[in-house]
């Protein structure tokens, strides 16, 4: 009778514990992947209400031939890093420059799209032709980017800092600010969107870099990431999608 109650309590563990195991192989399973709010045309909220975009696809493809489940975690842009190295998000994409500064908090992938910066102003504008014309200037920046440490080199007069690049763009419009500078795909993507004839790009791109994807730093996704990347680049997969946002084939 002993020796059958100890069976019973036994079985009831490695029960409890199969139960407990497949739980957290299920909850670890399923990746959160941070991305922005509103960046358009890489990651926005579609007409259905939901997330869409270049991003958006290219990891749905690289999670697809990975088999990867993952929930999309949408937040400003300024707490997709502090989301990483706190171990609340998995992965972050959106449209992130790969920066030294940024290598010291967390890994990137391989890079997967190379974009400068540009200058948008009102379009009766005369007096800005580009990045040097913004000395003594208002410019509209997005918080945490690339754009407000350059655009701080430029002498300034004062910039004005928005959680969302789409509040930015419409500082210059109402003219609370001479300027705007950020990632040229998504400038001109405003200019012939949104922008309604009311606004132009000005001057060439400036420090062109590459975006990456980022991970926790030893995230062992990353190499998984990377071989998928650059697999779906050889096969023709990425240039699909690429053709599908911006109209041709990528350089």
């Amino acid at each position: 009778m002993e020796k059958l109650f100890k069976i019973k309590c036994l079985w009831t563990i490695v029960t409890v514990l199969a139960i407990l195991t497949v739980s957290s192989f299920a909850y670890a399973a399923e990746l959160r992947v941070g991305v922005d709010t509103a960046f358009v045309p890489f990651e926005f909220k579609g007409k259905d209400g939901k997330y869409t975009g270049f991003d958006v696809d290219l990891w749905a493809e690289i999670a697809k031939r990975l088999n990867l489940d993952y929930e999309l975690v949408p937040m400003d842009f300024n707490g997709l890093i502090p989301g990483l190295t706190t171990g609340n998000l998995d992965a972050v994409l959106a449209a992130i420059f790969i920066k030294s500064s940024r290598e010291k908090a967390i890994d990137f992938s391989h890079p997967y799209f190379r974009a400068g910066l540009k200058v948008m102003v009102r379009s009766e504008n005369t007096d800005i032709h580009g990045p040097k014309d913004l000395k003594g200037k208002v410019v509209a920046v997005k918080t945490g980017t690339a754009t407000v440490d350059y655009v701080n080199t430029l002498g300034a007069k004062r910039l004005v800092k928005f959680p969302n690049i789409d509040q930015a763009y419409l500082e210059v419009v109402t003219g609370g600010a001479d300027a705007a500078m950020h990632d040229t795909p998504n400038v001109l993507y405003f200019i012939d969107t949104a922008g309604n004839g009311r606004v132009k790009a000005v001057g060439a791109d400036v420090k062109a870099a590459f975006y990456g994807i980022g991970f926790q730093q030893g995230s062992p996704l990353r190499d998984k990431v990377n071989v998928t990347l650059l697999e779906m680049m050889e096969t023709g997969a990425y240039d699909k999608i690429y053709i599908k946002w911006f109209g041709t084939a990528p350089e």
